[in-house]
């Protein structure tokens, strides 16, 4: 009896124990599957970082216990839009770009209108959408953002079937960006020479603008589309771009002279660029651009020839992002000795501009007054 009681007590115990295993086992299948999968795409020779320790940084500072993560390296033009289509293919939960905005264009436009996320470790020269997000510069502060897992969905546009992140546009900052990648040089530095060397003999050109008020003829320097608010290096050429009001921000920049291009420079800098006389902007959700003849555009900084016409348009939350939770705490403000000056600045253009306006109306009253004297002055000899 006690032998047989024994053994059921035994077999008992086995049964609990089976139980509590096959329970561990179902809590770690459970735990496995609640993690995130996620593959870092490195481009190792963007941007302006060492790459060679980022994936040590990764592996030390990614959250293990959310992320089940693997680190794919680029080996040629377009590799990392190969990969991220692959990976939205594979249900990967979030893409993260390592690299310049050329790198975080390429993947991102491989994840519009799926489930997986853009993430961002930002290691270019710009980084304008990264900065836009407000997402740190420094790799183990940015990797900090993705273990907080916050998901968004946001606007991303298109430009002749060409999508862009941050800014797309065409006059001089496209001719630029066409100098600086035939330069073959990168750095703000190459950059800022590229400008400076061009910027004076640039000869502005003639668009016809075309959205749902109807048409206008502009003369300008230079028009943007924007989504997010800057270029990148804190360059805000749209200070008030929003990436989930369904919107473009147009921005139209007129003829300048050398007098205007420091108050221009420094009101882009300090999100003031639309207080200034010279700066046309609008919002809208879609926009035609007619010119008298081919030339460069750029999506995110990366130019391309194209011909007269240019449709631009907004897609509205069609894109997930991983952003910085704490965005609206980090927000960089503007300067308040900053904006004093550009108030001065800009009523010593407006003051000038009118100054050079009476300028004219007088020498066209003297030009006049010529030729009554002159006129007169003839009769009184016959």
């Amino acid at each position: 009896m006690n032998k047989k009681y024994n053994k059921c007590k035994f077999l008992g115990n086995l049964d609990i124990q089976g139980a509590i295993i096959t329970e561990v086992f179902s809590i770690f299948v459970t735990t496995m599957d609640k993690k995130k999968k996620i593959v870092f795409i490195l481009n190792p020779i963007s941007g302006t970082h060492n790459k060679v320790v980022i994936p040590q940084m990764i592996a030390s500072r990614l959250d293990k216990d959310k992320f089940d993560y693997q680190v794919k390296l680029t080996e040629y033009a377009g590799h990392a839009a190969d990969i991220a289509k692959q990976c939205a293919k594979d249900n990967i939960d979030i893409v993260v770009a390592v690299g310049g905005d050329g790198t975080v264009n390429e993947v991102a436009r491989s994840l519009t209108h799926t489930n997986t996320a853009l993430a961002i470790i930002p290691c270019g020269s710009g980084n304008g959408l990264a900065r836009h997000l407000c997402i740190p510069i420094d790799i183990k502060k940015s990797i900090d953002i993705i273990n907080q897992c916050n998901i968004e969905e946001l606007d991303y546009g298109i430009i002749n079937d060409l999508p862009f992140f941050c800014t797309c546009g065409m006059g001089f900052d496209a001719f630029i960006s066409l100098k600086f990648a035939e330069s073959g040089k990168r750095g703000p530095i190459t950059y800022v020479e590229n400008v400076l060397k061009e910027g004076l003999k640039y000869k502005p050109e003639t668009y016809e603008v075309i959205d749902e008020t109807g048409a206008k003829k502009y003369n300008a320097f230079l028009i943007a589309c924007a989504n997010a608010s800057q270029y990148g290096n804190n360059a805000y050429i749209a200070p008030h771009a929003s990436m989930s009001d369904g919107l473009l921000d147009v921005i139209i920049m007129e003829p300048f002279t050398a007098f205007d291009a420091p108050q221009i420079s420094f009101d882009m800098f300090n999100k003031t660029l639309d207080k200034n006389s010279k700066i046309k902007t609008f919002k809208t959700k879609s926009i035609r651009i007619h010119r008298n003849g081919p030339g460069a555009i750029h999506f995110d900084g990366d130019p391309i020839m194209t011909g007269e016409d240019i449709d631009v348009r907004i897609e509205n939350r069609g894109i997930k992002i991983v952003t910085n939770i704490n965005a609206e705490n980090h927000e960089e403000q503007s300067n308040f000795l900053l904006n004093a000056f550009s108030d001065f600045f800009n009523n010593i253009n407006n003051v000038r501009a009118d100054i050079e306006k009476r300028g004219r109306r007088i020498q066209t009253i003297n030009k006049v007054l010529l030729r009554k004297l002159t006129k007169n002055g003839n009769q009184g000899r016959q």
